[in-house]
Formats: C-alpha cells, structure tokens, sequence
C-alpha cells in the first residue's frame, strides 16, 4: 500500500443565470492510501481503446468531505485528473476513491 498526495475536485450546482445552473469545481488538498492498483482496457465505438486504471484511494476525510462525498468529481493521480466512479463512505471516518477514465473538463 503506497502513500497518495493530490487534490481532489468537488462540483457545486450554481445558479449562474436564472434557471441556469452550471457545476463549478472546488478542488481541496487530501492525503491518502492507494488501496489498488489495477489498469483495464475497455473496447468502444471509438478508434482507439479507452484507459481504466481502477486505483482505489482511501482518503482520511474531513468534514467538508463526509458532507460533500456526493459531489466528488475527479482526483489527481500521477499528473492527471481521473473521473472518481464511486466512493464507498461506509469506513467513516475514511472515503474510498474509485477512479475510472481521464476526467474531461
């Protein structure tokens, strides 16, 4: 099990117009575990593969992080941001990441 530095990026709905809502990201600085690491290639309709690393981070959590788990978003891992597929909150006070693709802004 490595050791993990990086920064994890949050969305908040905001209401940018009138009936217009737009994400906007918070990105907060975390420390954690790396729990897995896997890598996976996925075929789709596209010309070339798609990457799946399938790392899973553990992540002592914060309170802005136990209440905004819902609204993680990407992680950065190895010089870039990876689109976050689920996040396991049942071992409070820690929040297991697990990443997928590359994060497309």
């Amino acid at each position: 099990m490595g050791k993990w530095f990086g920064k994890i990026g949050y969305t908040t709905p905001t209401e940018t117009s009138p009936g217009v809502w737009e994400d906007v990201i918070t990105e907060r600085e975390s420390y954690g575990d790396t729990v897995r690491n896997m890598r996976r290639l996925t075929g789709a309709e596209k010309l070339n593969d798609n990457i799946k690393i399938n790392e899973e981070i553990s992540i002592i959590a914060d309170p802005y992080a136990i209440s905004n788990f819902h609204n993680i978003r990407y992680v950065t891992y190895m010089g870039a941001k990876w689109k976050v597929d689920s996040v396991d909150a049942s071992q409070y006070p820690r929040l297991v990441l697990t990443m997928g693709e590359v994060y497309n802004e």
